[in-house]
């Protein structure tokens, strides 16, 4: 192999070297925030299809329980509210869990910050009676907040309590008197975590599922959504399909993936993006091929009208050039796919490039990789339609060449 020729083939390996790590950059990325989301998400989401509430949650609980692929299942409530913290305020999500069920089906007790702890409970006591002998029940509720809402309300020191406000259903404010048109509530903070994910992170408010009901005006048996956690071994898009079957079709079931589409979209997105420019490149070291060829031809212009005397056609002179253009291709092809793997393997492995920052302050600390035996046959699709591209000029101009 000549010099040039060489030159071709290092073009195309280290484009397709390039196609390869990129595809298996963003595969890695993409396993990153599955995980990530995962710590506190859940394989399966059901919610209504019209309006927030699930009114009678117990029995779509008790038949998605029956099903075999499924785990644990819980009942949630949750919707917005405002918080108040020593005259700080800000809006919240709150959400009422089970809370040991919610520890089972979640990582909460690995995120919580130290010196704080994991709860969402509540207990009801009985005041003292009142001058007409009555009483009445009194709750007391512990909860734990994300470190979004934590860091906005200056919330430092726990088993403080968190003033919760939700506007009443169907009420006008009261100009007089607004705190009438509220439901009120308070929890003490027990814990604060931090998922290292903006949409568990920002403004989350962990509490019982009495406390949420209560500030959301809804009974023992609603719920506005079941999150439900697989067995080991079942796909969360099988079980959901599943579940789709007998919640039927007055409730929207979402896999892991279809819950945080969006997030994932925009990877794959970017992932595409990515390797349609890098195609360009492939194109460009194709191109360079062809003018290596194109060279060789004029280089070779006595052999060719040897070849044409000896009783070769234009045709068969171009086939050969049309065959050298794929072998060089397929050489430059096999030997970027070998690079592109062993490099990705490396970095896996050894973590070889790093990701800029502070390291105590980054969830990961290098490029996340994952190699995917598809993708490298997806690379097969755009260098065969460079060697296709490149062969049929090649042998073109061959075949002009050798006419003259």
């Amino acid at each position: 192999m000549s010099a040039i020729s060489a030159v071709s083939v290092a073009g195309v390996a280290v484009a397709t070297a390039a196609l390869v790590c990129v595809l298996s950059v963003f595969n890695g990325f993409r396993d990153v925030l599955s995980v990530r989301l995962d710590t506190l998400g859940c394989d399966v989401a059901v919610t209504p299809v019209h309006g927030k509430t699930i009114g009678d949650a117990d029995s779509l609980l008790t038949a998605i329980r029956s099903l075999s692929g499924v785990e644990r299942a819980m009942p949630v409530v949750s919707d917005n509210a405002l918080a108040v913290y020593d005259a700080r305020e800000m809006p919240v999500r709150v959400k009422g869990v089970d809370e040991s069920l919610f520890r089972q089906m979640t990582a909460i007790d690995s995120l919580i910050i130290p010196e704080g702890r994991f709860a969402a409970s509540s207990t009801l006591t009985e005041s003292a009676e009142d001058e007409y002998g009555e009483s009445e029940e009194i709750r007391s509720s512990v909860g734990t907040i994300a470190v979004g809402v934590a860091s906005r309300l200056s919330i430092y020191d726990l088993d403080r309590r968190l003033l919760l406000f939700t506007p009443r259903k169907g009420v006008r404010v009261n100009p007089a008197n607004p705190l009438a048109s509220f439901i009120t509530d308070s929890i003490s903070v027990a814990g604060v975590y931090q998922a290292n994910q903006s949409d568990y992170d920002d403004n989350i408010v962990l509490t019982d599922l009495p406390t949420a009901r209560h500030l959301f005006e809804l009974d023992d048996h609603s719920a506005t959504a079941i999150e439900v956690k697989a067995r080991k071994g079942v796909e969360a898009s099988s079980l959901a399909a599943d579940i789709r079957g007998i919640a039927g079709k007055d409730f929207v079931v979402k896999d892991s993936l279809q819950q945080q589409e969006l997030h994932f979209r925009m990877i794959e997105i970017e992932k595409w993006v990515t390797f349609l420019l890098l195609f360009f490149i492939l194109l460009i070291a194709g191109f360079n091929l062809i003018s290596t060829l194109s060279m060789l031809v004029l280089e070779k212009r006595k052999a060719l009208g040897t070849l044409k005397a000896i009783g070769m056609t234009s045709r068969s002179i171009g086939g050969i050039f049309a065959w050298e253009s794929a072998i060089v291709t397929l050489i430059g092809g096999v030997a970027g796919m070998l690079l592109g793997v062993v490099l990705c393997l490396l970095q896996e492995n050894f973590g070889l490039i790093r990701l800029n920052g502070d390291a105590d302050s980054l969830v990961i600390k290098a490029y996340p990789v994952a190699l995917q035996w598809t993708d490298l046959l997806l690379v097969c699709i755009p260098l065969a339609a460079v060697g296709i591209i490149t062969a049929i000029i090649s042998s073109g101009f061959a075949r002009r060449r050798a006419s003259l």
